[in-house]
């Protein structure tokens, strides 16, 4: 019997999720049968499998154990420390847009296959989240970075010619111009991208599994520490009691290392900045989403995103730019910290002045000094040492599973890694060889080789300079690569 409590001297490890966070724009027409929802007045003591976290991996988790038969009749219960959704996935900048020329084949393959799994998720279902098929515009703000993307995707058309016809290089201003892009050396044009209400997305496949009686969902219920039992059982510490199960499965991201502090330095929480803005007055909406790298001298690691909403057919059809990043402005640390309630003064500017001067947004822009915002607010990204989610059962924990790690990606990741972690749950419940279920999955696709949790990979990461000095290093892109949303979009 041991415990997975962290000793006092360690000051590294994550914080829970404070109660005060900063109002996220998705947050603005939340579920009245979310809130505050408690599918039973008391915690139950015991459950079969256990989530922590309602994101857009825990609420996956969720599902795909309600639609296989192995788990049929378990008790599943998902734990969350605020409100459904109120983490990352509700906080991110709205894109599910995989990245394919900075990834090796298999892992731009798996973001794919998972843009793929939500769209036919939304359209099977009909759900009302916004979502909307539109190229992925990235541009580079320099030269040598340009220079750079052209040799990435010279290099996948080589690797994986199937994802190379995905992608388009312009560098010609009457491209550019076409784009609405102003003063870039050049971008890349990426198809199977999206934009989508994140929080809109998790509520509906949450409110489905409560309504089909699959879930006992708890909100506003903190776990504080994980026990391991005598009887191979895992103790849920919570600030409203303890919960006990066979299985617990973490999909806590930025907040791990709260509960398994051996990650404090491989998922790392970094905290991230987004502002829902009013277009110019007369502008028409955007046909792209975008990515900039590099812009206004800014660190390449740091790049900012912007989505756009519909001006009409649906509730506050305002067109609102979704827009994301400003750490080239950031007056405050963001590495390590769990507190969302903060909004960065400087990275908020930036926010508000800074698309005026990279796009072409029409209207009477020209008569604007910055973008008047209606939300601004913050979320908490797990970034991971390696640049890879962790999906898999934890070393040295029985029956703790995690998938989490996104490192700001987590929109065209989360889906399938639920789904992958499941499938490994229930897989090793009837005594499959996980050994042998790992490279099935890997050689079908189901999940990339370097995303599996293994004690290997584990020694490797804890060897990788820290998260912190990855990103501050702009010559470390072979690790960090360029990130295109935030808070696990």
């Amino acid at each position: 019997m041991g415990s997975f409590d962290p000793p006092e001297s360690q000051n590294s490890r994550a914080g829970l999720p404070v109660a005060d966070s900063s109002k996220s724009f998705w947050h603005s027409e939340p579920s009245e049968k979310l809130l505050g929802h408690r599918t039973t007045p008391d915690l139950p003591s015991e459950a079969d499998i256990v989530i922590v976290g309602s994101g857009i991996t825990g609420a996956s988790a969720a599902r795909f154990l309600a639609e296989d038969e192995r788990a049929k009749g378990k008790r599943i219960v998902l734990l969350e420390a605020r409100e459904a959704c109120w983490g990352a996935t509700g906080r991110n900048g709205g894109h599910c847009q995989p990245l394919l020329f900075d990834r090796s084949p298999d892992v731009a393959s798996f973001e794919l296959r998972n843009y793929n799994a939500v769209k036919s998720y939304i359209k099977e279902h009909n759900v009302a989240c916004e979502w909307r098929e539109l190229p992925g515009c990235r541009t580079f703000w320099t030269s040598a970075l340009m220079k750079s993307a052209i040799v990435d995707v010279e290099a996948l058309r080589n690797q994986a010619p199937k994802l190379g016809e995905m992608v388009e290089i312009i560098t010609e201003d009457a491209q550019l111009k076409e784009h609405r892009v102003v003063g870039a050396p050049g971008a890349t044009i990426t198809q199977g991208c999206a934009s989508v209400w994140p929080y809109k997305l998790i509520a509906h496949i949450l409110e489905k599994l409560l309504s089909e009686e699959r879930l006992n969902l708890q909100t506003n219920t903190s776990v504080t520490k994980l026990e391991s039992k005598s009887d191979d059982k895992i103790a849920v510490h919570t600030d409203r009691g303890i919960i006990t199960a066979p299985t617990v499965i973490l999909a806590t991201n930025g907040y791990t290392s709260h509960l398994l502090p051996d990650f404090s330095d491989l998922i790392v929480p970094v905290r991230g900045e987004m502002s829902a803005l009013l277009p110019p007055s007369g502008s028409s909406r955007l046909s792209n989403s975008y990515g900039f790298v590099g812009a206004k001298g800014g660190n390449p690691n740091h790049d900012d995103y912007l989505v756009q909403r519909p001006f009409s057919d649906v509730p506050n059809p305002a067109g609102h730019l979704m827009f994301g990043g400003g750490r080239t402005a950031a007056k405050l640390s963001s590495i390590g910290e769990t507190d969302d309630s903060v909004v960065d003064k400087g990275s908020a500017r930036y926010l508000r002045e800074t698309l005026l001067e990279v796009l072409d947004l029409g209207g009477n822009a020209e008569e604007l000094k910055e973008l008047e915002a209606t939300h601004q607010w913050t979320g908490i990204m797990g970034y991971s040492k390696d640049n890879h989610p962790w999906v898999g059962k934890v070393p040295g924990m029985s029956g703790v599973w995690l998938a989490g790690g996104y490192t700001g990606h987590g929109m065209p990741n989360g889906t399938l890694c639920g789904k992958a972690v499941v499938d490994m749950v229930l897989a090793e419940a009837e005594g499959e060889d996980l050994k042998a279920l790992h490279s099935r999955m890997v050689e079908e696709g189901d999940l990339p080789q370097a995303y599996l949790i293994t004690s290997q990979r584990f020694e490797k990461a804890k060897n990788l300079p820290t998260v912190a000095a990855q990103d501050g290093d702009e010559a470390a892109l072979d690790i960090r690569s360029f990130n295109l949303g935030v808070c696990g979009r």
